[in-house]
């Protein structure tokens, strides 16, 4: 670690004059003018979903990191083009990678070498659509920038690396358990501890907010029940196919039936692996996985599709009230969480026995902005809390290369 950080400070003295010419974003160039300019470290955070990956330049300089400038990018993406189109002829001096998949080995964020490249490309089996494509832009950016440059992998699995026993377990043969380490590892950990933090932040040093349950709702969904910051329950398991109904995902799923599947349709594993992830979950039931074609349609199978994702996210969320014993809040994030209020309204429909009460005119005006959209009545609160994981990214991977 002293040498990277060795290799930053020298990176960082011999570039900084030459820092303005290379991006042309009018912010940069007016960050760059000011007088924090001497100092500042570039930083690319690469956050490849399922379905999409998000690009965000920072600069750091004295702690504080500045977004520079964002994008998302969706459907089939090249990483080579891609990032030659982001990035121009820049350079950085770090590069922070979500990888969804760490497994056992890898829970907290660490410096990417030969031997975390070779575990990320392992735990691929788990996470098929996920850490693939991670390899891929780690690849990438390696080509791009050279092996001087470290690169920095923060994991989803990590914030459950300590969820209690009874929550991350499998009710099998401990030989077998403990041979294959087979356990529930739980994603969409750094959505979640964003979500986490800033309701934290809301609250400033008032102890309300200790009981939450966050939901991320995008092209992959999950729920967390979280006491006191950290994790007691999760949807997603040992893969990411475990939980709520997702856009090509099953979710929940009874496994007497892929075995009746295996026999009675003759499956491959291959074939069986990929109805599960990718010919499942709404778009499966309807033909159709975009939120918003299926919010416009009429269709009986589409409206069928949608009642069973609500279904299946509100039982949870009653589940997890559960674990809980209550909460304090109800966080959604996540592209359908914070852009969607019908979907929001349709979870959480009926659970005013549990003290939540929803404020309909201001959910239906929350669309992508961080708004607490339950009535002042409402014993839990509810909140739509746009998640910023690129900034979370970010920031651990400056704390691990400086801090050390």
């Amino acid at each position: 670690m002293i040498f990277y950080a060795c290799q930053l400070i020298r990176r960082i003295l011999s570039r900084t004059i030459h820092a303005a010419a290379l991006f042309s974003d009018q912010a940069f160039h007016t960050f760059m003018q000011s007088d924090q300019y001497a100092g500042a470290m570039r930083l690319l955070a690469v956050n490849t979903g399922s379905s999409s990956v998000r690009l965000a330049l920072y600069v750091c300089v004295a702690g504080d990191i500045k977004l520079i400038s964002a994008r998302r990018y969706s459907g089939t993406v090249h990483p080579d083009s891609t990032l030659r189109e982001f990035m121009s002829d820049g350079q950085v001096d770090i590069v922070a990678h979500r990888v969804v998949h760490g497994g056992e080995k890898l829970s907290d964020p660490c410096v990417i070498d030969n031997d975390v490249e070779a575990e990320i490309d392992r735990l691929s089996t788990l996470a098929p659509l996920h850490n693939p494509r991670a390899l891929a832009w780690i690849r990438c950016c390696r080509g791009k920038f050279g092996n001087g440059i470290p690169q920095v992998a923060v994991f989803d699995t990590g914030f459950y690396a300590a969820l209690p026993v009874s929550a991350r377990s499998f009710a099998l043969p401990q030989q077998l358990v403990n041979r294959l380490r087979l356990r529930r590892y739980g994603f969409h950990g750094i959505a979640h501890q964003a979500m986490w933090r800033r309701w934290q932040r809301i609250h400033s040093e008032n102890a309300k907010g200790r009981r939450v349950i966050s939901m991320q709702l995008g092209a992959g969904c999950s729920i967390t029940a979280i006491s006191n910051g950290l994790p007691q329950d999760t949807s997603m398991g040992f893969s990411p196919l475990e939980g709520l109904v997702m856009a090509t995902r099953s979710g929940d799923i009874d496994p007497g039936l892929l075995l009746h599947l295996l026999r009675q349709e003759q499956m491959s594993i291959d074939e069986l692996d990929h109805l599960l992830n990718q010919d499942s979950g709404l778009y499966g039931m309807s033909g159709e996985s975009d939120m918003r074609k299926l919010l416009d349609s009429v269709d009986p199978a589409v409206q069928c599709a949608l009642d069973l994702y609500c279904y299946r996210a509100r039982k949870y969320v009653g589940a997890y009230l559960a674990v809980l014993g209550g909460a304090e809040a109800i966080l959604f994030g996540g592209g359908v969480g914070e852009h969607s209020p019908v979907i929001r309204e349709r979870i959480l429909a009926g659970m005013e026995w549990a003290g939540i009460i929803l404020d309909s005119s201001v959910n239906h005006a929350t669309v992508g902005t961080e708004t607490r959209i339950s009535r002042n009545d409402s014993l839990v609160e509810v909140w739509s809390i746009p998640v910023d994981e690129a900034q979370y990214i970010a920031e651990d991977a400056v704390n691990l290369l400086l801090n050390r």
